[in-house]
């Protein structure tokens, strides 16, 4: 039967037919012309049940979303915690049993107990089930008492007059999987082609870039995918107001498509998904829409859900309008949230931070409200970072003031901002200042050391120099993850810029190798390095940094020989005796055999020898493994001493893997 007359009997669309129907178990496909006739009988016949068992689906659904989201309005309890926070911690600050939080980090996939540490990222996304708003506490310093940026920005807004807000253009975060082509959905969309310019293709640090749309600015946070940037992509998230979850229609929802998707519903901003890549063969739009159903319960809107997705391919350049329409469409929507003073002193976060040989500490800055301008100073928490020098735009224009919603590159500060801080135009504290202005070069380009590693560990020390302070960050981040019980990297310096003599001097006194990522060795170092003889390796990609220190390790471990015991057999013949070797026949009593097995003769649970199997049978027939209550005869080597009963325990020797060390 023609699916047109099909839907006609139905009295539905066959468009809606096409998208029912596997609701119910059909799967004929979306460009089907024709359905079985027997199928077309079924489904005639059994309709109203099945509408019916849909739609008491549906009202389950909706009852129990609604419930969720009574839920999380009636708790949305501020909780603020360090980078790290014990499950009994968090469950003592949030007020909730400690039952209901190891619940929701097992439906999220952690599985810990209530005394093991969760890290920050981990913490807010668990906290957007149970209804808490999770912002990180930071330390009492010399700075003096911080607020979150969250609280600054807030607390900004509030002070502005109503009839003085005026609209600004949406701040878009886009996220997903590595190689999905979240960047080139972005050269995409502005026309440009930084791909090219990214190490191996891999974005690895944020970006922050502006278009237009219909006489729209639109702002875009491009952030990495690799799994190392996680916390990256977590601060982007935090200063969007709509997110694009990129998704590949060839590979589908990935690991790190959860991770972004969590993020971003942590963050409770609207969100788009962009199905990119439909140019591929392998392409398949209805299978990644059923992996967004049934791996995240994102339901597509032509699927009778509320998500909106695009179908775009980034490299033939369609779908792109449809994509910013829909990010205007969003905007138009949250118009009420998207508003700011541009009169104002200006209130921004950065997003990125480095050391530039020329013009000293740089901070890519996105203001949210009131209005950047040259010659405005800068503070964090009181203290004066310095005075706008210059700003540049994401072209690398000058330009004299930046607007809300908009990224700029503020030279002239005195000290480094961390990736994250909100600063503020306004009136600091002088004598900090001076104290800032007082510190060295090198100083300044230091970020931080790390005194990570116990005593009874092997070490593999190193210095760490990089181009950006993310960068700096997820380095460090990921290089914690290869530790082992018995090996462990420790960061005697992590530092931004070019490797200087500092740095070789700092590397022989710790006996050091320094890893650089995106830098140089500085000209006049090279003979200080070749005198001292320091190790030094320079990586435009983190994979092959991390693959690179992973190795080292191995190179300083001595392997430990690990015993594998493989199983036991009873001895119940001897077939012939040689001067070193002799041939038997038995039974396995557990586990199994294989060939050129080890292997201890025990006689009356005492200890009589060791051996080597050089030959094994079965049947007459020679193999490799024999197995529990198999019969089998063997050569053995060594000393002639088997008698008959006499038990057999087979084992391996092996080298021990790095791998296989506990962290």
């Amino acid at each position: 039967m023609n699916v047109t007359e099909l839907a006609r009997i139905l009295k539905v669309s066959p468009f809606e037919l096409r998208h029912l129907l596997p609701q119910m178990g059909f799967n004929i496909g979306q460009k089907a012309i024709k359905v079985d006739k027997m199928i077309a009988k079924k489904i005639i016949k059994n309709w109203p049940i099945f509408i019916a068992q849909i739609e008491k689906k549906k009202e389950a659904e909706e009852a129990l979303k609604k419930e969720q989201e009574k839920s999380i309005k009636k708790e949305n309890k501020p909780v603020g915690i360090n980078k790290l926070v014990t499950v009994k911690e968090l469950s003592s600050l949030a007020d909730l049993p400690i039952n209901i939080v190891l619940k929701e980090l097992m439906k999220n996939g952690v599985f810990v107990s209530m005394n093991e540490k969760i890290d920050f990222d981990t913490a807010v996304i668990i906290g957007a089930g149970l209804g808490l708003d999770v912002f990180l506490k930071e330390e009492n310093n010399e700075m003096g008492n911080a607020s979150s940026g969250k609280e600054v920005l807030a607390e900004a807004i509030a002070r502005e007059k109503k009839d003085e807000l005026l609209e600004r253009a949406p701040i878009v975060v886009v996220m997903g999987h590595v190689d999905h082509g979240k960047t080139k959905l972005l050269d995409a969309i502005r026309e440009t082609n930084v791909v090219a310019g990214e190490s191996g293709g891999i974005t690895q640090h944020i970006g922050a870039y502006q278009v237009v749309r219909k006489n729209q600015r639109i702002t875009f946070i491009d952030t990495p995918g690799h799994e190392a940037f996680t916390a990256m992509r977590s601060r982007g998230a935090k200063v969007a107001d709509i997110a694009i979850l990129v998704v590949a229609a060839d590979d589908g929802v990935k690991p790190q498509t959860v991770e972004a998707f969590r993020i971003i519903e942590a963050s409770k901003i609207p969100f788009i998904v962009a199905i990119n890549k439909i140019d591929k063969p392998e392409a398949d739009i209805n299978r990644t829409k059923q992996d967004l159903s049934s791996k995240l319960n994102v339901i597509p809107e032509d699927w009778g859900g509320k998500t909106v997705c695009v179908p775009v391919s980034a490299l033939e350049k369609k779908g792109i309008d449809d994509i910013l329409d829909m990010v205007l469409l969003s905007a138009e929507v949250e118009s009420a949230n998207l508003k700011a003073n541009p009169k104002s002193a200006a209130v921004g976060t950065v997003i990125e931070s480095n050391v530039d040989k020329g013009a000293g500490p740089v901070a890519t800055v996105l203001v949210q409200n009131g209005t950047l301008r040259v010659g405005d100073q800068l503070c964090y928490n009181g203290v004066i970072y310095g005075k706008v020098k210059a700003l540049k735009n994401y072209k690398g224009e000058t330009i004299e003031e930046a607007e809300p919603a908009t990224p700029a590159r503020v030279l002239g500060l005195k000290m480094l901002p961390e990736v994250g801080d909100i600063l503020e135009v306004g009136e600091g504290e002088k004598i900090k200042m001076k104290k800032i202005a007082a510190k060295s070069k090198a100083d300044r380009q230091t970020v931080s050391t790390s005194d990570n590693v116990d005593d009874n560990s092997l070490k593999l020390n190193l210095i760490i120099k990089a181009d950006f302070l993310g960068s700096a960050e997820a380095i460090e981040e990921s290089l914690m993850k290869v530790n082992t019980k018995k090996i462990k990297v420790k960061i005697i310096h992590k530092g931004l810029g070019n490797i200087g003599e500092g740095d070789i001097k700092r590397a022989e006194d710790s006996n050091a190798q320094i890893i650089g990522f995106n830098v140089r060795l500085q000209p006049q170092t090279e003979d200080l390095v070749r005198e001292k003889n320091i190790k030094i390796n320079i990586f435009s990609i983190i994979y092959d940094l991390i693959k690179y220190v992973k190795l080292e390790m191995k190179n300083i471990y001595k392997p430990q020989i690990i015993r594998k015991d493989l199983g036991r057999l009873k001895v119940l013949a001897i077939f012939r005796t040689e001067n070193n070797a002799q041939i038997v026949g038995g039974k396995v009593i557990e586990g199994l055999i294989e060939s050129n097995s080890l292997l201890e003769i025990w006689r009356d649970d005492s200890f009589i020898d060791k051996g080597k199997i050089d030959k094994l049978q079965s049947g007459k027939q020679d193999v490799n493994v024999v197995e529990n209550g198999q019969e089998c005869g063997l050569r053995y080597e060594g000393k002639p001493l088997i008698q008959i009963g006499d038990v057999l325990h087979l084992y391996k020797e092996e080298e021990e893997s790095l791998d296989d060390l506990p962290v």
